[in-house]
């Protein structure tokens, strides 16, 4: 997946800088394409903090591979390696 996929769906700015957007879907808030997306986006991602870092395409491939032999999702398998951690260091897993 391109890191600039949703730049394709958004609409291309018009040369007239004049031009107003309808007031209809500005009142009711209806927009289909941001609205539905959105919902979706923020229902399974409330209350959750994203944590990122950046491996070797070998460490990548590796995790994607044990997290499907094992019939996990990468997120899956990243929760109990960070918990596998946190007991490591003398920590209470937090789960999930």
């Amino acid at each position: 997946m391109s890191r600039f996929a949703n730049l394709a769906d958004k609409p291309k700015a018009s040369p007239r800088s004049d031009a107003q957007p309808s007031t209809s879907s500005i009142e009711t808030g209806d927009n289909p394409s941001t609205s539905i997306s959105a919902s979706l986006r923020s229902h399974s991602r409330a209350g959750r903090k994203a944590i990122a870092a950046y491996f070797s395409p070998e460490m990548s491939l590796a995790m994607h591979v044990c997290a499907r032999k094992h019939g996990l999702n990468l997120q899956e398998l990243m929760a109990e390696a960070f918990n596998d951690v946190l007991r490591k260091y003398g920590q209470s897993p937090v789960g999930e």
